[in-house]
């Protein structure tokens, strides 16, 4: 068994849908030329609400409906609000922030995203401290809210994939102390499991506030969470947060 510690990289995996509020299944039609799980992936995008819905309402992705339901209860993105977007591909949770009137949006990813002005995206691992460095640089100043959607390749082996999502947390939320605002927000996802617990005991002594979301358009069968911090305290504070459920 190899100790050496997995390269964390963005790059997400396709994201299946809710069985939640929809009628007859759809079946693929020509299922001969995948494999059983890609035969499943697709006929839950088929029969997904959520992904129907985007396409109605030209998001690139279903996942612009977890950004907004966040939003809409903890109300993160206030206009003319400076929000940088980790693991931002292909853009669903960008289009969000521009329709609701933050005023810059900087958004970085492993993969490329097409350009949606007037958003800003940076291509790369935002693992590595120099892109971190260029994305302060493109917001010139304190951010007002980070978000990520980070998640890593999977490998299929629960352990190794759990430990993977809880660095990409704990990156984003480094980046995050040294990034934001007195008062500013973070929002990661997260997936539930025992090191997540200790991530979220460390941002609560960061952020007055931490909460935990599981958005209607995250599928009910799925481990995913998103950890919602509100109050940023400043990177030299670390008193106990208010515990919210």
């Amino acid at each position: 068994m190899t100790t050496e510690t997995p390269r964390k990289r963005m790059v997400r995996p396709p994201v299946g849908g809710s069985d939640v509020g929809r009628g007859r299944a759809e079946r693929l039609r020509t299922a001969k030329s995948h494999s059983p799980s890609s035969q499943a992936w697709l006929e839950r995008q088929l029969n997904d609400p959520y992904v129907a819905e985007a396409r109605a309402r030209g998001y690139r992705s279903r996942a612009a409906f977890k950004l907004i339901e966040i939003d809409d209860r903890l109300h993160l993105i206030r206009r003319g609000a400076r929000v940088v977007d980790l693991g931002c591909a292909p853009g669903g949770w960008l289009q969000v922030l521009v329709e609701r009137g933050a005023g810059l949006v900087v958004g970085v990813d492993l993969l490329e995203t097409a350009p949606l002005a007037p958003a800003r995206v940076l291509q790369g691992d935002f693992t590595e401290p120099g892109l971190q460095a260029r994305l302060l640089a493109q917001v010139g100043g304190a951010v007002d809210v980070v978000l990520s959607d980070l998640a890593p390749n999977t490998t299929g082996h629960r352990r190794t994939d759990h430990l993977r999502i809880v660095g990409l947390i704990e990156a984003a939320a480094d980046f995050a102390e040294h990034g934001l605002a007195p008062g500013g927000a973070f929002v990661a996802k997260a997936f539930q499991g025992g090191e997540t617990a200790a991530v979220i005991a460390s941002l609560r002594r960061r952020f007055g506030q931490v909460r935990l979301v599981k958005p209607k358009a995250s599928r009910a069968g799925s481990a995913e969470i998103y950890v919602a911090c509100t109050g940023f305290r400043g990177s030299s504070t670390c008193s106990p947060a208010t515990p919210t459920p």
